[in-house]
């Protein structure tokens, strides 16, 4: 079972969304329990789990495997740990990675076009009894023309009275792989290195490079990133410290990245060069490395204060030898001019 954040309105309380967003950190894409959850104003008055059946028991999440085509049934079970009738809307929806990287499900009023268009629940809501539990079936079809990859979604339940319990949602996720080809990919955008120079003519400065990671496969992914930066024929290479991996992308999803790089030379034009590991977990949690992806840009770094200091240093110069000149061409003895005798 997963808290949700509530989806955007403008009846949702900014405190309720503040606390909805942090209970979003048990809502990792493969690391998500289904233990009851806090909800809003302390704990929530209901559980969701997965139901029992030929999949297994004590699932953590759904995760499916289907051809175009295909059809598969299941279950959510609702229990009510309150003290009153529980009514519940339940509603399935498509996932999508927020920007503090972690997984949420869109809001029912949201027009679904993955998961949440292929899953139905065979009733719109439920009400529990209070001490009980109930249990809800669901099908999954798929239509024949459904496009390879991996789907990230889920069942979502809600009270079904507009604004009650402050909008809470709890779900649980379904994880969705479409037969055919599998085509992970990932891309880098928006490249650019951008320098801050020092005051020390002789010194070295920091570089910030910014770029956007985007999912262009069909496959849900991780970036294992590497960044540095160089002067001309690769000399001065400066490489950032550790950087974290970037969340688990959904097909189509993009994350904005920017690195700082300490102690880059101004050697005029540096290269800036991204390297991507693409990382693909399947469904049983084993990770493997795919080839990395490489993406370089440039950026022109005069060296300024350096040569403020030649030009400074050469108009010396210059003067010193205007100067030179002037002296010896003052030193010089006059030349008399010569006359001829008068003859008489």
């Amino acid at each position: 079972m997963h808290p949700l954040r509530p989806p955007a309105t403008s009846a949702a309380g900014s405190l309720a969304r503040a606390v909805a967003v942090v209970l979003l950190a048990t809502l990792a894409l493969l690391d998500v329990g289904a233990a009851p959850a806090a909800a809003a104003d302390g704990e929530a008055s209901w559980t969701v789990t997965t139901a029992s059946n030929d999949f297994g028991s004590g699932r953590r999440n759904y995760s499916y495997t289907l051809d175009p085509g295909g059809r598969l049934q299941d279950g959510l079970v609702i229990a009510n740990r309150g003290t009153t009738p529980l009514h519940l809307a339940v509603y399935a929806a498509d996932g999508f990675t927020t920007e503090q990287g972690r997984l949420d499900l869109r809001g029912r009023d949201a027009k679904p076009a993955g998961v949440g268009a292929w899953v139905r629940t065979d009733r719109p809501d439920v009400t529990v009894p209070p001490g009980e539990s109930a249990e809800v079936p669901f099908t999954v079809a798929l239509p024949q023309d459904a496009a390879p990859g991996e789907y990230m979604g889920g069942i979502v339940t809600s009270p079904a009275s507009a604004g009650a319990a402050d909008g809470r949602r709890l779900g649980i996720r379904i994880r969705l792989r479409v037969g055919g080809e599998l085509k992970p990919s990932l891309s880098v955008e928006n490249l650019h290195v951008g320098y801050s120079g020092t005051p020390n003519p002789l010194g070295k400065g920091d570089a910030t490079v910014t770029y956007t990671i985007r999912n262009d496969g069909n496959s849900v992914l991780t970036a294992r990133q590497t960044v540095s930066v160089s002067g001309p024929f690769g000399r001065w290479h400066a490489e950032a410290g550790h950087i974290d991996d970037s969340p688990q992308l959904l097909p189509g999803d993009t994350w904005k990245v920017s690195v700082p790089v300490r102690g880059v030379t101004p050697a005029l034009r540096l290269t800036g060069t991204v390297s991507l590991v693409p990382l693909l977990t399947d469904a049983a949690g084993s990770v493997a490395p795919l080839a990395a992806v490489e993406s370089t840009t440039h950026a022109w770094t005069p060296p300024w204060t350096l040569l403020l200091v030649l030009l400074v240093v050469c108009g010396l110069v210059v003067a010193a030898l205007a100067a030179r000149r002037r002296r010896k061409a003052g030193g010089r003895p006059g030349r008399v001019p010569h006359r001829s005798a008068a003859v008489s």
